[in-house]
C-alpha cells in the first residue's frame, strides 16, 4: 500500500472516531441520561455532573485524534519514522494514561458522593486498562519509532 493511501485511509479512520465521539456524547449520552432520570427522578442530581465528567474525559481522546492527524500526514510525507511522530506518540500515551486515571478517580469520586452505581465503578476497569493498553502500544511504538529515525539518520550518513 502506498503511502499516501495509507495515510488517506488513517484520517479516514479518525474522522469516523471523531464523527462517532460527537455523536455519541452531543446525543446519545444525554438521551441516555435524560431518560435514567425520566425512570429514576432521584438522579436528577447526578445528571449535570455526570455529563460534565463525560465531556472532560472526552477531551484527551479528542486531542489524540489531531495528534493521529499529524502523524497521518507526516506519513503521507514518506516521514513515518520521524523523531516529531515519536514525540507524538509519546504524548499520545501521556495522553491515555492522564484520562484513564482521571476516568478511574472521576468513577470512584461520584460514588462516594453517592451519585455512581459500584457496578460502574467495576465497569470503569474496563476503560482504565483500554486507555492502559493505549498508553504501553504508544509508548512501544514511540520508542520504535525513534529508534527507526535514528537507524535512518545513519544510514543516510554512511556513503
Amino acid at each position: 500500500m502506498k503511502l499516501k493511501t495509507l495515510s488517506v485511509w488513517m484520517k479516514a479512520i479518525l474522522l469516523g472516531f471523531a464523527v462517532c465521539g460527537v455523536i455519541i456524547l452531543g446525543a446519545a449520552v444525554p438521551s441516555i441520561g435524560k431518560s435514567i432520570v425520566k425512570a429514576y427522578p432521584e438522579f436528577a442530581g447526578a445528571y449535570i455532573p455526570w455529563m460534565i465528567f463525560l465531556w472532560i474525559a472526552a477531551v484527551p481522546c479528542f486531542v489524540v485524534l489531531v495528534l493521529g492527524w499529524q502523524i497521518a500526514s507526516n506519513i503521507a510525507r514518506n516521514n513515518a519514522f520521524s523523531l516529531a511522530n515519536a514525540k507524538l506518540l509519546r504524548i499520545i500515551a501521556i495522553l491515555a494514561a492522564v484520562d484513564a486515571v482521571y476516568f478511574f478517580i472521576g468513577n470512584i469520586v461520584l460514588w462516594l458522593l453517592n451519585m455512581n452505581h459500584p457496578g460502574l465503578v467495576l465497569m470503569s476497569l474496563v476503560v482504565v486498562f483500554l486507555g492502559a493498553a493505549i498508553c504501553v502500544a504508544s509508548f512501544a511504538l514511540s520508542h520504535l519509532t525513534s529508534r527507526a529515525a535514528d537507524i535512518e539518520d545513519e544510514n543516510r550518513l554512511t556513503i
